[in-house]
């Protein structure tokens, strides 16, 4: 008999027990003794019973999937948060659905209601605004939720960040104590960006250096964006000796952009960016950036999330993990 023949029927008559004792053995639940357990799985490996996981599903009303949205997946930050939730999802048995918002808080919105009309077992997000909650009315409390990245400062959700604030503080301070002003903050107020700038400010104020909005440029997140900006900023006349982006695409588009004009990087304007990506410890490239545990920080949010869906419905406490941000000293600054 093939894999694909054998059913719970078969395996119930050559173990000599019903159904029901098959399911409950098949499925590791109370009420089976030891050893009939043992001659049903042996049976059931004889036979190379595999379960029917969509049958399963529609009797347990279980997908075994949960979801995954995140604004940029060009973006190399966001795919090493996914490998993390992937690896983390398969080892407990489930199955990852990724949805690509690009920066589109419509299409975030529109993600939310497919993945929930999939009957997604919970989401996990890195949500595009820190100040606005992506999910309605429609998604109820009670329906697991973990934001990844970012959060929306008043959620009452859990979620896995950085502390941005104190990464934007590090990377300014790093340039300030170095002599370097004045320092221009390139990024943008979506995402996590007004937290970083806020740690800009701040270090700006602990050293006595006067805020200037001239060197404060926002854009998209994106490494044009920091090119464009930064191009503009120096076109205009507002020449920085250093420049905090807000992310490493924007640094490198930074980069990019001084190189351009003739300018040397660090000697004339050095650079720091943000997320640490693969791209950053490039021999050709060696960004000073701040270290996020990406990876980690996945794998953290699908464990937070598979413990809210193992007591569900209903269940209503939050985790709400603020991770320690690090400076990574590199050529650029």
């Amino acid at each position: 008999m093939s894999a694909k023949d054998a059913t719970i029927k078969d395996i119930a008559s050559r173990a000599g027990v019903s159904y029901a004792t098959v399911s409950r053995a098949l499925n590791g639940k109370y009420g089976v003794k030891p050893s009939t357990r043992e001659r049903v799985l042996g049976v059931a490996r004889r036979l190379g019973y595999r379960p029917n996981v969509i049958a399963r599903g529609l009797v347990t009303r279980r997908t075994m999937t949960i979801g995954l949205i995140v604004p940029d997946i060009k973006n190399p930050f966001f795919p090493e948060v996914a490998g993390g939730v992937e690896d983390a999802a398969r080892e407990a048995g489930y199955g990852v659905l990724l949805c690509n918002s690009n920066w589109q808080k419509v299409s975030e919105r529109q993600y939310v209601a497919l993945l929930a009309g999939r009957r997604v077992e919970g989401i996990i997000m890195a949500p595009i605004s820190s100040t606005e909650e992506p999910l309605d009315d429609r998604v109820p409390t009670s329906f697991p939720v973990v934001y990844v990245s970012n959060t929306p400062r008043t959620t009452a959700r859990s979620y896995v960040v950085i502390d941005n604030a104190r990464g934007g503080l590090l990377a300014t301070k790093h340039l300030l104590d170095a002599g370097r002003t004045p320092v221009a903050f390139i990024g943008s107020r979506e995402s996590s960006g007004d937290e970083r700038f806020e740690g800009y400010r701040r270090a700006l104020e602990d050293h006595g250096v006067a805020y200037d909005e001239r060197f404060v440029r926002l854009g998209d997140m994106k490494q044009a964006s920091g090119y464009r900006l930064f191009g503009q900023m120096i076109e205009d006349g507002d020449r920085p000796r250093a420049v905090f982006a807000e992310n490493d695409l924007m640094a490198l588009g930074c980069m990019q952009a001084a190189r351009e004009r003739g300018f040397r990087v660090p000697e004339d304007i050095a650079i720091i960016g943000f997320d640490d990506i693969p791209f950053a410890s490039f021999p050709e490239v060696q960004l000073t950036t701040i270290r996020q545990p990406t990876y980690d920080m996945g794998r953290m949010a699908v464990d937070i999330l598979l413990a809210c869906v193992a007591r569900s419905p209903g269940w209503r406490e939050a985790r709400q993990v603020v991770l320690k941000p690090q400076l990574v000293v590199r050529r650029t600054a």
